[in-house]
């Protein structure tokens, strides 16, 4: 697999972290994809890895960001098929992003590194601790999660590959897609699962969001994740023996308002041995919700 470094590009008015913006050019079966990450601060490095969703963005770090450039070197970047990244037609699935992450550890940072992780990013980061154990110093997964949103609402393999490649298509695929990226069900969608105060959801917070969702060829690797083809891992258990035996120091942030089966699943690292787990106000999105309380409790970890 070829890997190169491309030059610095610059969007000012792109969402982001407010530091430097890069490309990092990868290779995935013979196509390449640009991968858009940014680094703002200075020190013990730290990789901030954004929740997998339909608008998912390294934006959404860029309050913890604020937080933890004072004492460290903070990386974000936007998953390939997210964000400013390419969003190729490619069949996405867990092993381009076991891969993508292993290589961009590599090739990129310096380690050993922090690693910050929300939502499905927590599987990766932790998959990838439990086969290289000296790569992350401290690992702090937010608002943890594998099981994607239709599985997790009972439907099965069958059904969920049925919508993935409907949302695929070239036609029906993108009239779905409208229909679930429109502004009042981005809206609905973040009540009910994202933040947990709706005074938050500002018209131009939803605006912001909706733009997110278009970019050309956005409905592909979001209608993976929906449809649980993101899933890092197919079972609990699974997960779990991701963490067994701790990689390094893991710190587990437990959004008190997060849907009840996703609640059960971030709770049931509380029960490993040596796991610290911290609950507070937030549901899926308290990273981008709360920075403040998250960051505070995460500059404490490292500290």
């Amino acid at each position: 697999m070829m890997i190169t470094t491309a030059k610095v590009t610059s969007d000012k008015s792109a969402p982001s972290l407010g530091g430097q913006t890069q490309e990092y050019l990868w290779h995935w079966q013979g196509q390449p994809v640009r991968v858009v990450y940014e680094t703002v601060g200075q020190g013990t490095p730290v990789l901030l890895l954004p929740a997998f969703s339909t608008v998912s963005t390294r934006a959404e770090m860029a309050g913890l960001a604020k937080l933890l450039a004072p004492k460290f070197q903070v990386i974000g970047l936007d998953w390939p098929g997210f964000g400013q990244s390419d969003r190729l037609p490619l069949d996405y699935q867990p092993a381009i992003y076991h891969q993508f992450l292993a290589d961009f550890t590599r090739d990129v940072l310096t380690k050993p590194l922090a690693v910050v992780a929300a939502g499905h990013a927590a599987g990766y980061a932790m998959k990838l601790a439990h086969m290289q154990p000296d790569l992350w110093s401290r690992i702090v997964l937010v608002a943890p999660t594998w099981r994607g949103p239709l599985p997790t609402m009972g439907a099965n393999q069958q059904l969920s590959g049925m919508v993935r490649e409907i949302v695929r298509s070239p036609i029906l695929g993108q009239f779905l897609y409208k229909l679930n990226t429109a502004p009042s069900f981005l809206k609905f969608m973040y009540r009910q699962h994202v933040y947990s105060d709706p005074a938050h959801l500002t018209a131009s917070f939803i605006q912001q969001k909706w733009e997110i969702t278009q970019q050309p060829g956005a409905r592909f690797a979001p209608a993976a994740f929906v449809t649980g083809n993101l899933d890092p891992a197919r079972a609990r258990a699974e997960f779990l023996q991701w963490f067994e035996p701790l990689p390094a120091p893991v710190l587990a942030i437990v959004g008190e308002q997060a849907p009840p089966k996703s609640k059960a699943e971030m709770e049931a690292l509380a029960q490993l041995p040596g796991v610290q787990t911290r609950a507070m106000a937030g549901s899926l999105g308290l990273h981008e919700e709360y920075p403040v309380i998250v960051g505070e409790a995460i500059l404490g970890f490292l500290a």
